[in-house]
């Protein structure tokens, strides 16, 4: 998962670009990026952690120019080095291209093994990389033609950004499995995976592009294409569960109602006897105001979370990741001492963080523990840019709702159910990626990339 932006045609182009990533922080932490074109030349910018820690003044300042992109970045595909950060440069008989990219190709190695075998040389490890090869090999004279080219052969999840020397692209793949939204600030437009950060730049949210549309922002105003492929709706719900700010809109639902509703059904759902509702911060909170709603229970901030610490299931490395368990929250003994709570989370993917966060909680005090979760068990490996890339990592895979509840040394445990949670956004079932919950994957992965996975898989302990 990552978060991506793109200007054209602002004075303050690279400026506006550390704005919307800093807006979207949530979204990767590994590393981040701005490249800027000033009418003669790409700056290009790129360092490991977070937004703010790569981009002092300074280096803004040798950004110049009215067009940027920005990137930051957690690894799903290729290794967690600074070759990999985007955005990705490079120099083309079409001229000057840069490209940021969420989500993941799942035919990236097929093709990339192909284009090798022809000749071609490849300086990252990133499936991104795959797409500009593509273009450089069908060159066109309308570059939008070759994107268009290069798109119509790859899989998968991908909502990017593509810059040249007279605009910005911005593409999403056919089954529009990552949101991509395109805005408006003063007669400038704008691009970025979520509506928060126009909310930040004071920026006009236009609308969210369509799955399979390409469009191209340049002076004069803005033009759509179509990827020829007509795919079967796939919106990642998880979107909705954990990774977009809860102030954003996604797949044209507000989060947090989508939050809230989940926190209602799953209140219904599954009822506990008990005394207060206390959320996990902060992924947690609107699910576990809605179940307080729903239940009657007072809410009680019962844990505070230091927001020094990042978001632990996307931290890159496993020493960052051990000690952001450890220090991320802490409890209000007075609110929780004697009480039986509703523990309220918006999921357990890995199982490392829970019964930490549990145990926690009973030390302060509580009498009882009651674990509830705003989504199904996790039981199948995400193949479309989030890091969930095999079986036995997922505590779900091999563990009964039960058995779970045992090793977290909850009292009881109750997930929201499938139907439940589809219950809580607009749209049909159908539209929606269920695939993590389900196991009906909506674009196969192909032989050799499968392959690859098994070979090198993403460290599991990497992340929660």
């Amino acid at each position: 998962m990552c978060g991506i932006f793109g200007i054209e045609g602002h004075q303050d182009a690279a400026h506006y670009a550390y704005l919307g990533l800093y807006a979207q922080q949530h979204r990767g932490q590994e590393s981040a990026g701005i490249v800027s074109w000033d009418g003669e030349r790409l700056a290009l910018h790129r360092g490991m952690g977070q937004v703010a820690d790569v981009f002092p003044a300074k280096v803004l300042e040798r950004l110049p120019g009215t067009r940027a992109l920005g990137h930051c970045r957690y690894s799903t595909a290729g290794t967690s080095v600074l070759a990999n950060a985007q955005p990705i440069v490079v120099k083309t008989s079409m001229g000057p291209l840069a490209i940021v990219h969420n989500g993941n190709l799942v035919n990236a190695v097929e093709i990339r093994r192909r284009l090798e075998s022809e000749g071609s040389i490849f300086q990252t490890t990133s499936d991104t990389e795959v797409i500009l090869h593509l273009m450089a090999r069908n060159p066109r004279e309308d570059v939008v033609e070759s994107l268009l080219v290069a798109l119509s052969e790859v899989r998968g999840a991908f909502s990017l950004l593509l810059m040249t020397d007279d605009c910005v692209i911005a593409a999403r793949d056919p089954n529009g499995f990552r949101p991509l939204v395109l805005g408006e600030v003063a007669g400038s437009y704008c691009f970025g995976s979520e509506s928060c950060a126009f909310d930040l730049l004071e920026a006009k949210v236009v609308r969210e592009l369509e799955m399979g549309e390409v469009m191209v922002a340049r002076e004069g105003g803005v033009e759509s294409f179509r990827i020829p492929q007509v795919q079967t709706p796939s919106r990642c719900v998880f979107e909705q569960v954990y990774f977009a700010r809860p102030d954003s809109q996604v797949f044209g639902d507000p989060v947090s109602h989508a939050r809230l509703a989940m926190g209602r059904s799953l209140a219904r759902e599954a009822p506990a006897a008990a005394d207060i509702v206390v959320p996990v911060p902060d992924s947690g909170l609107f699910a576990a105001l809605g179940y307080a709603r729903e239940s009657g229970l007072p809410m009680e901030f019962g844990l505070i979370r230091n927001h020094y610490v990042g978001r632990t299931f996307i931290e890159p490395q496993q020493s960052i990741r051990h000690f952001g368990v450890k220090v991320k929250l802490n409890p209000v003994r007075e609110l929780i001492q004697g009480k039986r709570v509703v523990l309220v989370d918006d999921s357990v993917v890995r199982g490392t963080t829970s019964p930490k966060i549990v145990k926690m909680i009973r030390d302060a005090g509580a009498s009882e523990i009651h674990v509830r979760i705003s989504c199904p068990p996790t039981q199948w490996p995400c193949h479309y840019g989030i890091d969930m890339p095999t079986r036995e990592e997922l505590i779900a895979s091999s563990h009964s709702v039960d058995e779970i509840c045992d090793f977290i040394v909850a009292d009881s445990l109750a997930y929201l159910s499938l139907e439940g949670m589809l219950s809580c956004l607009s749209g049909p079932d159908e539209s929606y990626c269920t695939a993590c919950w389900t196991g009906e994957y909506r674009v196969d992965i192909s032989p050799e990339d499968r392959r690859q996975q098994e070979l090198f898989p993403i460290r599991a302990e990497d992340h929660e």
